[in-house]
């Protein structure tokens, strides 16, 4: 028998064991809270795996079969090289952020790992100048995890207000609860227990607080990571794909510098947001770049485009570029010499939000001290935007009496007996939240000249326009509130808001004024306004 028949004899009795015989890589959660302690503890002077701690399975060792060393690191050298680099870099590039200053100064441990916690959470999705303020503003009012547990999720909803994804704080809440009332007050130390024991930390956040925190040595893979893997290692097949973010997630593990797992993981989040970025990486500016197999494509490919070279480059290439190699880019979208490194890596087409329609009004009633008041209502507390407050909303109807009928029950429910007349159509605002495309058709309804309505059911409440702008409400209501306020449908007595008529407002001119402005407006070419006050 051949050496290459024995192997894939071997590799088929492999594939055809059954699932138990090979392993189970599900966690396991200690009965008590001895034995959690005591599962972290071994954890975390137990050297990571190369997976994570993630059982061999038969589908592994197929991938292992359908991989080329060209997307490994191959020996301690190579990966040594990468981690000095990155690193040295790093110390003098790294940006100055709250939470690094935090994490960096705050000795103890449970504040270190909170205030890390929180930064991570609030980046998902987010850029950091956009979470700069609110990290500042949260920990000012939170410092600590029993501040955040005392909390309400008001006061919560509130503070995130206009970060998005919002439930992010929500869990993060309820995760803060949890290490207060159930943890004694102390964040579980590995990424492992993390993971398993607070609600919303996920692979990525587990890790990164882990690391940064407390240390442990465990390797962290977000959208920057995956690019700059994906690129160094000229990976272009889709990195959310299950097969390769178990590869990314390995090379991440395989990487991170044990001396400094927490910098080495801001390091590699770094150098993907502010040099390898997506569209326009600044490759000369990369320390790892004498690593970076997609630049050495790059190179290659300019190489045989400039014919400078008689036959092949000598430059290293994936073994099995057949279209069999399931990291290479695929067959469907092979290499683009106008993208250089950015065809590493190629991302699948995302799908479209769906799209939804939805009637939403503003209510407006003279305030008792002069100044005007806004109807507001409480979302429920599951699903989209929960607990957040908004003006009465409902499902878009497909005619426009139907609209305005289930529009006006709706308020009625709320603020009881209303003047139908008063109900107008002001636009639209068209929001797209993670998944969903909603376009709210804006209606207006001010309330002059009537008693106000002082009690109103539970779930609803009136706020000045000032308390509007720092209630929790999303920020698609306040680009429903930007149009209302454009349109102004109508002032309440006693409004500070400026007088602006609406078009149908304005008085009707005479007919004999009608006749003047008919004749001259077609030679009317500068002050029309001139033209009239003459005409009289």
């Amino acid at each position: 028998m051949t050496p290459l028949v024995s192997r894939l004899s071997r590799l088929w009795a492999i594939m055809r064991k059954p699932r138990a015989a090979v392993g189970s890589g599900h966690r396991r959660q200690a009965a008590s809270q001895e034995g959690r302690q005591k599962h972290a503890k071994s954890n975390s002077q137990a050297k990571p795996s190369a997976c994570d701690g993630l059982a061999r399975q038969p589908e592994e060792v197929v991938l292992q079969a359908s991989v080329s060393p060209y997307h490994l690191f191959r020996d301690v050298a190579e990966v040594t090289a990468f981690r000095r680099s990155l690193l040295s870099w790093y110390d003098q590039e790294k940006r100055d952020l709250p939470w690094r200053r935090r994490a960096e100064d705050e000795v103890d441990p449970d504040r270190r790992a909170y205030a890390v916690w929180v930064s991570e959470v609030m980046l998902q999705q987010t850029q950091v100048a956009t979470v700069i303020n609110y990290y500042t503003g949260w920990m000012q009012k939170w410092p600590t995890l029993q501040d955040l547990a005392s909390a309400s999720l008001e006061e919560v909803n509130q503070l995130w207000a206009g970060l998005g994804y919002y439930s992010r704080g929500r869990r993060l809440q309820e995760g803060a609860r949890k290490v207060v009332e159930e943890l004694g007050g102390h964040m579980p130390r590995t990424a492992e227990t993390l993971q398993q024991l607070l609600p919303g930390v996920g692979r990525y956040t587990a890790g990164a607080i882990a690391s940064i925190a407390f240390g442990q040595a465990t390797g962290v893979v977000d959208g920057n990571v995956a690019r700059v893997l994906c690129r160094v290692r000229a990976i272009g097949a889709d990195p959310s794909s299950t097969l390769v973010s178990q590869r990314l997630w390995g090379l991440a593990q395989q990487l991170v510098d044990p001396a400094r797992p927490g910098d080495f993981n801001q390091a590699a989040m770094e150098l993907g947001a502010t040099v390898c970025t997506p569209q326009r990486p600044l490759c000369s500016q990369c320390p790892v770049q004498s690593l970076c197999r997609a630049r050495q494509r790059v190179e290659r490919e300019q190489l045989l485009a400039s014919r400078s070279l008689s036959g092949n480059p000598d430059v290293e290439e994936c073994a099995l570029n057949t279209g069999q190699c399931q990291l290479c880019l695929p067959a469907s979208e092979p290499w683009d010499q106008t993208l250089g490194v950015v065809n590493f890596p190629r991302k699948a087409s995302r799908k479209p939000p769906r799209e939804e329609s939805s009637a939403t009004c503003v209510v407006e009633q003279p305030g008792a001290l002069g100044g005007a008041q806004i109807l507001l209502v409480q979302r429920p507390n599951s699903g989209l935007l929960a607990g957040l407050w908004e003006f009465p909303s409902v499902t878009w109807e497909p005619s426009e009496q139907l609209q305005r009928k289930a529009l006006l029950q709706e308020l009625q429910r709320w603020a009881g007996p209303l003047p139908a007349t008063r109900l107008r159509h002001l636009g639209e605002v068209v929001h797209t939240f993670s998944h969903i495309k909603l376009t709210y058709q804006v209606y207006g309804l001010a309330l002059e000249g009537q008693t106000p309505v002082t009690t109103v059911p539970a779930g609803a409440r009136w706020l000045t326009q000032e308390e509007f702008h720092t209630a929790a409400v999303s920020t698609a209501m306040k680009k429903v509130f930007r149009v209302y306020q454009g349109q102004q449908p109508g002032t309440c007595k006693g409004s500070k808001r400026s007088q602006v008529s609406s078009p149908c407002s304005r008085k009707k001119p005479c007919m004999g004024q009608q006749v003047l402005d008919n004749f001259f407006r077609p030679h009317i070419s500068t002050d029309a306004s001139n033209l009239n006050s003459a005409a009289q």
